[in-house]
Parts: structure tokens; C-alpha cells; sequence
């Protein structure tokens, strides 16, 4: 089965125009007629009773030791302003392909962090929240799941994509300023492992998902381009070539093969283990990990030293000027068959955690409401070295689905859980049995023959 190929499901007739009484007036509910933008939390549907289930990634959240704010804790906030509205999380492991079947069989819940399904399906699965011009007023990042000026997902976290490093091992190491080229990182890691006895790159290999974050700074990191990752990407001629120039997507996977070759990572990458790094980081045992900025409160957590963790920009510099990609992570749908009432309250509880819970703040997100401006403490170093964030583009019109036929056609996933292709890079890094370019020419003679088949105009 190719994950990024969603075959639509049978699904209810659309619901007609109904009435709704909530928060002591009078709603006039039809499919399209509820939206995001006119919701005035503390307000509007007080006196609404649903009970809702909501799918998430975040099984660690579900944790009562949890070292950040767990569901629980967002939940009994919330029932202070929505006491009636309850809803049940349920985690999922391998959310992203587990979620997908969910999704197939219908019976999923209310609200579940969108997996990667095409965008010409939105509709059928999820509830608009409002055209992109209303819903803009309001939400900073509405494009991710944006189709046809329809908003389908709000952002549940957007993140910032750098590097996390402990301080202390870079003092010690004799470090003075964080890498900025793929050549500065490498020789910090080698001065890391000259002089202290951390692991100086932590690939997370075994957990297998830790491996696509890689994919994610081959866009607006690597290139400082908003329209690249969805725009010019898919029409792109040898994506994966060397530019020459220390930038592209290359030179992002480059760092990850170079720094297992030249034993600059761990001793066996089939023992890495997720939970612990978060610890091995904090105290010392690991110089730096590639993850986005949500892991930071994680790894601030995971010990005593909180104090050691930092977080630097993906070290690529383009034309002079280093860029963050801020980027949608899982984005919160509203179920499609659900009763008025229950994506009334499923819309009030998106909104709750959008605006009121602090949520992206707390994990390590940027500011998602409009008028929201409090970035956590993990961006200072971007701030101190004036890095630029910027939002990817949406696709263009008719190419909505395009970079999800050329991903499966390909089977490259870039960005869509394509895992086991990092993964590779990491095994044929340590066992020397081909070379970086060879695993280059690979991709891109499988993107080219993707094109071929979906008909794609390449641009030279």
C-alpha cells in the first residue's frame, strides 16, 4: 500500500441544515456554516455537553509523570471554561500509518491530528474550518492543509528545525560559537570526540521516525526559499545533486553520512534508544541530536541540568543568511460525519488549545494565533543570529496533490515518513558499502522516473 495514496471511504450523505441551542442562543447550523473565525471562546456554546475523542501522536503526554504539561493537566484547564465538553485522548504509536487505517474505517473519533492523505480528500474526511481569508485573521499558519480556499487543519504545534546540543559539551569540547556550514558542524563533531567522551551526533536510529527530520530542512533551511518545498521541488531536475555551494538538500544528508562514516556518531545505531537520549542529552552523554524545536522541552526535562540544553539553527547558510522552515506540525481535523453538535464543541476545544492553552509554547512551537508574539526561550540563539523564519508556500493550484504522487511513485517520502531511506544512509554510511553520491544518484534517478510516470515538467 502507498501511505500517501488515501482510497476515500464510503461516507455519510452530507447533514442537513439543523438548530442548535448553545451558550444561550440560537445557532443555525448547515455543513460549511460553522466556523473558526466566528467562535468567541468563554462565550459562545458554554452550555454545550458532547463527549469527544480526540487521536493523537502524543502518547508520552497521555504519561502522568510526563516531564512537561500532560493531557490531563490541558484537559482540566479546559473543562473550566467548557465544563460539559469531555473529551478522551487516545494515543497512537505508529500514528502515522495506524491513523490512516483509522481513518479508512470510519470509526476513528471526533478530532485526530491529520495524517498524509490527499488534499483533494479533505472534504470528505474533515470539516472546513472557513475560507483561508477568515481563518487567516486568526490563525497565523493555515496553509498546510489548505484546498480549494478551504482550511481543513489547525496546527497543533509549529516548530522551528535546528539542531539540539548540550552547552557543557561544547565548552568542553572548546567550542566557542555554533556551526553555521555543513564543514563547521563536522568539525565540531570531531572536536567533540577529541576531547570529551560524548557521542558527538546521536542518530536515533532504532526508533526509526527520529530519522525523517532529516527531510525536514531540505526545504527553507537549505535553500531560504518559502516556494521551494512545495512549488519548485517537485518540478526539480537531480534535487538530491550537489549544488556546489554548501546548500540543497545534498548537503542535509551529507552531515548524517559523513558523520557515521567518520565515526563521529554512536558505536552500534541499532541500540540508539529514544527514551534515554532524552537523559543522555541532558547530562552529557550526547554533544548534539537533528530534531525539531518541540524535542527541547523534552531533553530540558529529562535531568537536572535544563540549564546545558540549546537549540541552533540547521548549520546551512545560504548567500550569507541562515533560515528556520516554521513549520505545521500534525494539524487538528474535525471529523466530517460527526453531528453539529459534536464539531461545534470539537471546533471550541481546537480553538481552546489553539488560543488559550499555551500548547505550542510549551512545547516548543512557534506562536500560532494572530496577535501572539511570546516565542519560548529554545529560539534565542536563532534571535541572537538573526535567523529568519520562514512558512513554506502551499502548492500550486491543481498541484495540490502532486509532491504526494511523486513521493509514493518515487518511494522516497520525503517528508511522509520516509524513514527507512535516512536509515539507509546511516547503514551504508557504517558499513562503507557505498558511497554518498552513489545514494544520491539513486534518489534522483527515482524522483526522475516519478516525474516521468505523473508527467511532471522539469525544470532544468
Amino acid at each position: 500500500m502507498k501511505w500517501s495514496k488515501v482510497t476515500a471511504v464510503s461516507l455519510a450523505a452530507v447533514m442537513a441544515a439543523s438548530m442548535a441551542t448553545v451558550g444561550g442562543s440560537t445557532v443555525v447550523f448547515a455543513d460549511g456554516d460553522l466556523n473558526y473565525a466566528d467562535i468567541k471562546l468563554g462565550e459562545d456554546y458554554t452550555d454545550l455537553s458532547a463527549d469527544l475523542k480526540l487521536l493523537t501522536n502524543r502518547t508520552d503526554m497521555l504519561d502522568a509523570d510526563y516531564t512537561g504539561k500532560n493531557w490531563d493537566a490541558y484537559l482540566k484547564e479546559f473543562n473550566e471554561m467548557y465544563p460539559n465538553i469531555n473529551v478522551e485522548i487516545e494515543g497512537i504509536t505508529d500514528y502515522a500509518q495506524d491513523s490512516l487505517l483509522r481513518l479508512q474505517g470510519g470509526d476513528w473519533g471526533d478530532i485526530m491530528m491529520i495524517p498524509e492523505v490527499d488534499k483533494a480528500d479533505l472534504s470528505t474526511y474533515f470539516l472546513s474550518y472557513g475560507d483561508v481569508d477568515s481563518v487567516s485573521e486568526q490563525v497565523k499558519y493555515p496553509n498546510r492543509w489548505l484546498y480549494d480556499g478551504q482550511v481543513y487543519g489547525i496546527p497543533v504545534t509549529v516548530v522551528g528545525r535546528g539542531v539540539l546540543y548540550n552547552k557543557k559539551v561544547f565548552a568542553d569540547a572548546g567550542i566557542t560559537e555554533t556551526p553555521k556550514t555543513p564543514e563547521d558542524f563536522i568539525k565540531d563533531l570531531q572536536a567533540i570526540k577529541d576531547n570529551t567522551d560524548a557521542i558527538p551526533l546521536y542518530t536515533n536510529y532504532a526508533a526509526g521516525w527520529t530519522m525523517g527530520a532529516w527531510d525536514d530542512y531540505i526545504g527553507v533551511a537549505a535553500t531560504g526559499d518559502a516556494k521551494y518545498r512545495n512549488q519548485e521541488f517537485p518540478h526539480a531536475k537531480d534535487p538530491f545533486a550537489d549544488k556546489g555551494d554548501g546548500t540543497g538538500a545534498y548537503n542535509v544528508y551529507k552531515i548524517l553520512y559523513d558523520a557515521v562514516a567518520n565515526g563521529l556518531t554512536e558505536d552500534d545505531y541499532t541500540t540508539t534508544d529514544w527514551e534515554s537520549s532524552k537523559g543522555m542529552l541532558n547530562n552529557g552523554q550526547i554533544g548534539t541530536m537533528v530534531l525539531g524545536s518541540w524535542a527541547y522541552p523534552q531533553m530540558q526535562g529529562a535531568g537536572d541540568n535544563a540549564d546545558d540544553i540549546g537549540y541552533f539553527a540547521f548549520p546551512i547558510t545560504v548567500d550569507g543568511k541562515q533560515y528556520s522552515p516554521a513549520d505545521e506540525d500534525y494539524c487538528f481535523g474535525i471529523n466530517a460525519e460527526d453531528d453539529a453538535e459534536k464539531q461545534e464543541a470539537a471546533m471550541v476545544f481546537v480553538k481552546w488549545m489553539t488560543e488559550k492553552s499555551q500548547y505550542s509554547y510549551n512545547e516548543g512551537g512557534l506562536p500560532i494565533a494572530v496577535g501572539d508574539e511570546q516565542y519560548p526561550s529554545v529560539y534565542d540563539e536563532f534571535t541572537a543570529n538573526n535567523v529568519e523564519f520562514i512558512s513554506n508556500e502551499p502548492a500550486l493550484e491543481g498541484e495540490e496533490d502532486l509532491l504526494n504522487e511523486l513521493n509514493a511513485d518515487s518511494e522516497l517520502m520525503v517528508g511522509a515518513g520516509g524513514n527507512e531511506k535516512i536509515q539507509g544512509i546511516v547503514e551504508h554510511a557504517a558499513n562503507g558499502d557505498e558511497e554518498f553520491d552513489d545514494i544520491m544518484t539513486e534518489w534522483n534517478e527515482a524522483w526522475s522516473d516519478a516525474q516521468d510516470t505523473d508527467g511532471v515538467e522539469v525544470n532544468e
